[in-house]
């Protein structure tokens, strides 16, 4: 049976993660959202707008055939580390047309396994089993959860660097589209501006500001 690509579960944006035992925390990485298929016919890997893009990550569309499954729909993102260890989203562009060896796939839902569709079940069982499919140190990691107090967790995040924590219902199902059951926290908060003909102002040089860059 061919799969068909799931439109993306979406996380609601709050100022503060959410406090209480009924919520697993995660680092929100800066990358390409991105969704796994295998089945009968091959393994291809979309973008988050349901795009093709297998030819575009050739070694981790050879990583992820090499999961011992039949057949899966895996949640994810698609990144690439600096030098510190972290995610960067300015490096990722470049590293998918010269440095595939640099990408990483990591996994933090699973939509499908083995023939079963698995969204109504909830999220902590669909992790665990998506845990157990993950061999360590490989293209494909799993997106571990963050031990401990939520406003503890933002504060270590922030400290680290991190672009924020996502928030996530125990109990959840998967459902497409925008969804409260899914919260991220954002460490710092950039305004939205037409990039075009504008530079940042470092962080570490002061507040953030825009100025017209050079011709």
């Amino acid at each position: 049976m061919r799969l068909k690509f799931v439109p993306p579960l979406m996380p609601t944006l709050v100022e503060k993660p959410p406090e209480g035992d009924g919520w697993i925390h995660e680092v929100k990485f800066d990358g390409y959202r991105s969704q796994i298929i295998r089945d009968g016919e091959g393994l291809r890997i979309f973008t988050r707008r349901g795009l093709d893009w297998t030819s575009k990550y050739r070694d981790l569309a050879k990583a992820a055939g090499e999961l011992e499954v039949e057949s899966a729909i895996i949640d994810g993102e698609i990144i690439v580390l600096n030098a510190a260890g972290l995610s960067d989203f300015g490096e990722l562009r470049k590293a998918i047309t010269r440095r595939q060896h640099d990408l990483y796939f990591v996994a933090f839902d699973l939509l499908h396994l083995n023939g079963h569709d698995l969204r109504d079940m909830p999220l902590e069982h669909r992790r665990e089993i998506l845990a157990e499919m993950i061999p360590d140190g490989g293209r494909i990691q799993f997106s571990q959860a963050l031990p401990g107090d939520a406003q503890a967790i933002f504060h270590l995040v922030d400290q680290a660097g991190l672009e924020g924590m996502v928030s996530k219902r125990k109990d959840s199902k998967y459902r497409s589209g925008p969804s409260t059951n899914w919260l991220k926290a954002k460490c710092y908060a950039i305004g939205e501006f037409d990039l075009l003909g504008v530079e940042w102002q470092s962080e570490a040089q002061g507040a953030t500001s825009v100025r017209p860059s050079s011709p």
